[in-house]
């Protein structure tokens, strides 16, 4: 992780603090907040694609990414 990605102090008392499910209802939230971003990326940089073209894009991209 970058310095500025470390979770802080308080971050971590936070996390620590909350339950599996909650932390896994959090991840799930940015997994779809960062596809939701991907494709609005995609609709600016491809105005001329259709919809189904975005998500298919959207799909592949995620279906292909490593941490």
């Amino acid at each position: 992780m970058l310095t500025d990605e470390q979770p802080g102090p308080e971050q971590i008392k936070v996390l620590r603090a909350m339950s599996g499910e909650a932390r896994l209802q959090v991840a799930g939230r940015l997994y779809w907040s960062a596809r939701k971003m991907k494709a609005a990326g995609l609709r600016v940089q491809h105005p001329d694609w259709p919809e189904t073209r975005v998500q298919a894009d959207v799909r592949r991209i995620f279906s292909n990414a490593r941490s």
